[in-house]
């Protein structure tokens, strides 16, 4: 009798459910539901552009909207689909994504009192509004707490737990006084499908706990009273309501409460598997193994290693992390990525772009890639910065913007596009260079997400750019994959599951197309990476001391070779 699997993914716009058939991996149906509230499901603030929120009402009437029309879709795909022999559920989110909550779990924005205010819903991972109280964590713990920064790339982000339960202080005072605690949104989700989100019960993802707040076990957990009292005092005293014990996504939290398995159609025998974030879980399904890098492609990108325990693993400056067990047991997860990537190109197609390219934004993407693939490397004499929306990794500096160099007076639209996609392809070689650099071998890299499987450009100028296959996954969904996986090993053995990670890969997760380097325009893209990490260094970093006037006569020289034909490239 077949067993099945669920995998909940929620994203930045909307969230969607996977049935997957353990047996074999095949996804049997999906269902995506788009956020009702804000600007695509986004809070916004137009005098504020740092500021993103969520409201959490959406999660709720998404999972109520997605898991029964997926059920209703497997069961008309295949006869033999029954929903009683689903075993698990898997939740991945975005994240840093806390809500601040009263003491039985419920968000804030849920009380009438507080239901029109941004600062208690969810603070989405792309608010940046703590980037000034970011900046004085990572100064203070420089000063008495270096240790803290280690393990996170030296610098802590305005996109992470404390900078926004910092700022919420300062922003609105009464939801900080009337939050009982602040709540990742994938640790928060599978505690309201199992009946139990009191705040010192529900289990805690080490994923979120790892990366973005400071955990480790080392330490005793989240930082010290002492530490949080040099910040703020209010934070020191709210930190008792939070949590000192984290768990990977292996871990079952409970099983389907009997109100959410009325809603959804499923029994209360089902699991539900701690969650985790996005990127991590997408990692694992796009099959994640030791020396192979997942780069989860989208509107920005997460890159995600795991190396083994066991190995005498050195501190890497400028990553998101380096957490036991965030990506699977028995490994350390290394998270790095880029803020903007597919958001870059679209922002460009939809402000920049004529309308000679097209009517309509597909009509335009088609086209400039038509035309941007017939260029050569080189060929139109532009570099870029990809720093559209800051720097993740290695800079860490969301106060960064993007720069494009060498533009003329018969610079067109489609060599613009593909100096941006090559822009972005630099970026993750830059995270590739600074891995390595610090014992980390990168022998492959595996790209997931709708970019690598619907443009091919960018998948073979990547490969060209970073010199390394470029292997896609045969999954369009590989974090709801992924949050499927684990949703099977919490299940275990005994109801059909599996007994690891590694098992539970090798039946559900695969490869589609392989795209390899060609030398020749892996040669040019050398001399364009040099001229790249030039101004890299030169707008990023505070002690750099070089020179900028070579920039644009080498990119003139460069483009004049190719055009001449003088290389074959």
């Amino acid at each position: 009798m077949n067993k099945y699997v669920i995998g909940l993914d929620f994203g930045t716009n909307s969230c969607r459910s996977l049935i997957v058939d353990i047996s074999d991996g095949r996804e049997l149906a999906s269902h995506v539901f788009d956020y009702p509230s804000g600007e695509a499901g986004i809070i916004t603030n137009p005098a504020n552009p740092n500021l993103a929120r969520q409201n959490p009402a959406d999660y709720l009437q998404g999972m109520e909207a997605v898991i029964p029309a997926a059920l209703q879709k497997a069961a008309d795909a295949d006869p033999g689909f029954d929903p009683r022999n689903v075993i698990g559920i898997g939740v991945d989110t975005t994240g840093s994504s806390p809500m601040p909550v009263n003491s039985a779990g419920k968000p804030l924005c849920f009380q009438e009192q507080f239901r029109h205010n941004p600062a208690a819903m969810v603070w989405l991972w792309k608010d940046h509004t703590g980037h000034a109280e970011a900046s004085q964590i990572t100064a203070k713990a420089a000063q008495i707490r270096p240790q803290y920064l280690a393990n996170i790339g030296g610098v802590y982000s305005s996109e992470w737990f404390w900078s926004k339960l910092w700022h919420l202080l300062s922003e609105a005072p009464d939801v900080f006084e009337n939050a009982y605690s602040f709540v990742e949104i994938c640790d928060w989700i599978p505690a309201v499908l199992t009946g139990n989100t009191d705040p010192d019960k529900l289990k805690r993802s080490v994923c979120a706990a790892g990366h973005k707040a400071l955990f480790n076990e080392k330490w005793g957990g989240l930082p010290d009273r002492d530490f949080l009292r040099e910040l703020a005092p209010e934070l020191a005293d709210f930190s008792h309501r939070l949590y000192q014990t984290a768990y990977s996504a292996e871990e079952r939290v409970g099983y389907l409460s009997e109100e959410w398995a009325n809603k959804l159609n499923l029994s209360t025998n089902v699991v539900v598997a701690v969650g985790a974030f996005d990127a991590h879980m997408g990692a694992v399904g796009a099959g994640i193994h030791p020396g192979a890098l997942v780069k989860i492609l989208g509107t920005s990108t997460c890159d995600i290693m795991i190396v083994p325990i066991d190995t005498n693993l050195r501190d890497i400056p400028g990553v998101c992390g380096v957490v036991d067990g965030s990506v699977m047991s028995g490994y350390y997860g290394i998270e790095a990525g880029q803020s903007a990537v597919g958001d870059i190109f679209l922002w460009f197609v939809r402000q920049l772009v004529p309308d000679s390219y097209g009517k309509t934004v597909a009509q335009k993407f088609r086209r400039l890639e038509v035309e941007a693939a017939r260029l050569k490397p080189g060929e139109s004499g532009l570099l870029a910065l990809d720093w559209n929306n800051g720097n993740r990794t290695v800079l860490v500096d969301v106060r960064l913007t993007g720069l494009l160099l060498g533009q003329t007076l018969h610079t067109r639209a489609h060599e613009i596009y593909r100096a941006l996609v090559e822009a972005t392809a630099f970026g993750a070689l830059k995270i590739i260079d600074r891995l390595e650099e610090y014992g980390v071998t990168v022998r492959e890299v595996i790209a997931c997400g709708g970019l690598a499987i619907k443009n091919p450009l960018l998948m073979q100028i990547y490969a060209d750019v970073i010199g390394r296959p470029m292997i896609v996954s045969r999954s369009e969904q590989t974090p709801a994959l992924g949050a499927a996986i684990f949703a099977a090993v919490a299940a275990g053995e005994e109801k059909g599951g599996f007994a690891d990670i590694s098992a539970a890969q090798k039946r559900m997760t695969g490869f589609g197309k392989v795209y390899h380097p060609v030398a020749g325009h892996h040669n040019v893209y050398r001399e364009l990476y040099q001229l790249y990490t030039q101004l890299h260094d030169g707008f990023g970093t505070t002690g750099w001391s070089g020179k900028m006037a070579n920039v644009m006569k080498n990119l003139l020289a460069i483009r004049d070779r190719i055009r001449e034909g003088k290389e074959n490239a």
